[in-house]
């Protein structure tokens, strides 16, 4: 299992959920996996990492 810390903390810093344009922090998702989560507290989103690349489009995203 791939996780964030592959990417440069400057990457990390500079990710932003696309719906809300909030910070993303590392997280991990119900069964483990790991996930980048929005630190928005009016539309906290979670985005799948696969084979460490996040996936920030809107429709992967779950809420928090």
């Amino acid at each position: 299992m791939t996780n964030t810390h592959n990417l440069d903390a400057w990457i990390r810093e500079a990710l932003r959920c696309p719906v809300t344009g909030a910070e993303l922090v590392e997280g991990t998702g119900p069964n483990g996996e790991p996930e980048l989560h929005s630190t928005s507290t009016e539309r906290p989103l979670a985005y799948p990492i696969r084979e460490g690349i996040p996936v920030l489009l809107e429709g992967e995203a779950r809420p928090l």
